[in-house]
């Protein structure tokens, strides 16, 4: 099997190679303005023939590269071409350094720096650096889509639309990671997936801080804090901001759990659960606190714990302005100001406002006794109950009977301890 790398190299030539065509396409359509506003005199109307003529010849021409065979119609889309293989960039920005196989690149590239965007849309107002760009978003207010897929019919406003699309139908993934081997049919899919290499996550959450390596994934988490939750379950209408969270509660009412653990036979829903599942049978703990000696299997594990050490504190209550280490400590309390109480008791009508006090008041029902005395043999549905049990055994005796039993009629009654 060939090495997928010169494909992905070859492939970046060529995304390279069209924008810099296209820019002398550019030039060449800027050329021809100017000579349509001053008009050729007469006395040179023989030597534009000559010219035309010249041209017209030079088209018919085939100019090839030596280096991959590649042939152009024209010398200077060949000159263009072979900068490509030799990485020459001559033309170099005074203001950031940066340099360019084109002239006309730098010239672009310079309207970053002045801001200046000439081309106008009529309809919206909106500007743009290139006149190619203000050709292709007319598009949207026309509703215009000229380039369409041979297998399936589908249109699309631009040709890279189309080249990404019939990918899709090809399987091409011409895009190859040089540190794993993956491939992609994007190339800022890769850009994107470089990024987990480089631990880079260059978009932040202005209300908590959290990083993500994609623009998108913060778009999503930013619901989390505005309270959007457009996506709903259909079978029991519980809402989530993220359509991939829905994906995965649907298995909860599916029971769909295909992922087998090799070692246990333990079943998930999710391949990346299993994953962390089977770092429990290999005893992998690669994630290391910087403050201490405790390894952890999952970074979000890690960085949890290294809230003890920071006492970093990032979620904050909307009600009161209290703060949490923990995301799910935040909702918890926020349910105090809301009243809610989504964990219903499957025997009874009862409610809680957390899914560990429905636990154990279930066991009331079922009569199940997990915690054990190891000194009698006594059993409790309740650790906190064997805890106290536990002192009756000691030397030290600071609760007697009365208080074991109030305890155990408040939990028989339902009490639904917060966390404040």
């Amino acid at each position: 099997m060939s090495d997928p790398e010169p494909c992905r190299m070859k492939h970046t030539e060529d995304t390279e190679e069209q924008r810099e065509l296209m820019e002398v396409k550019e030039e060449s359509e800027e050329l021809s303005e100017v000579e349509e506003k001053h008009h050729v005199k007469p006395g040179e109307k023989y030597l534009m023939d000559s010219m035309t003529e010249k041209t017209f010849l030079k088209k018919n021409k085939s100019f090839t590269c030596t280096q991959c065979g590649k042939s152009f119609t024209n010398n200077r889309s060949l000159e263009i071409h072979i900068r490509v293989h030799t990485g020459e960039k001559p033309y170099t920005c005074d203001q950031c350094g940066k340099s360019f196989t084109l002239s006309a690149s730098l010239k672009y590239h310079m309207k970053s720096h002045t801001g200046e965007k000439p081309f106008t849309c009529d309809q919206c107002g909106k500007g743009f650096k290139k006149k190619h760009h203000l050709e292709v978003h007319i598009r949207v207010h026309t509703g215009e889509k000229p380039f369409t897929c041979d297998l399936c019919g589908k249109s699309f406003k631009q040709s890279s639309q189309l080249q990404n699309h019939t990918r899709a139908h090809t399987g091409e993934k011409p895009f190859t990671c040089d540190q794993c081997g993956k491939s992609f049919t994007r190339s800022e899919h890769l850009k994107d997936h470089m990024r987990i290499h480089t631990e880079e996550k260059p978009f932040t959450c202005d209300q908590c801080g959290k990083t993500f390596i994609v623009a998108s994934s913060l778009k999503k988490h930013l619901r989390v804090h505005k309270k959007e939750k457009p996506h709903s379950c259909f079978v029991c209408g519980k809402s989530f901001s993220v359509l991939h969270n829905l994906r995965a509660h649907h298995k909860i009412h599916t029971e769909v759990r295909d992922h087998v653990c090799f070692e246990c036979g333990k079943t998930f829903s999710f391949v990346s659960v299993l994953k962390q599942h089977q770092k429990i049978h290999t005893g992998e703990k690669p994630y290391k606190c910087s403050h201490c000696d405790k390894r952890f299997n999952q970074s979000s594990y890690l960085k949890k714990h290294e809230r003890i050490h920071t006492g970093e504190k990032p979620h904050k209550c909307s009600y009161c302005n209290k703060r949490f280490s923990r995301s799910t400590h935040l909702k918890t309390h926020e349910r105090i100001h809301t009243g809610e109480k989504p964990y219903k008791c499957s025997h009874c009508d009862k409610r809680f406002s957390q899914l560990a006090n429905l636990k154990k008041h279930e066991r009331f029902h079922g009569e199940e006794k997990p915690h054990t005395c190891d000194q009698c043999g006594k059993s409790f549905t309740i650790k906190s109950h064997l805890m106290l049990h536990m002192k009756i055994h000691a030397v030290e005796k600071p609760h007697d009977c009365s208080l074991t039993s109030q305890t155990t009629r408040n939990h028989l009654e339902g009490e639904d301890r917060e966390i404040q």
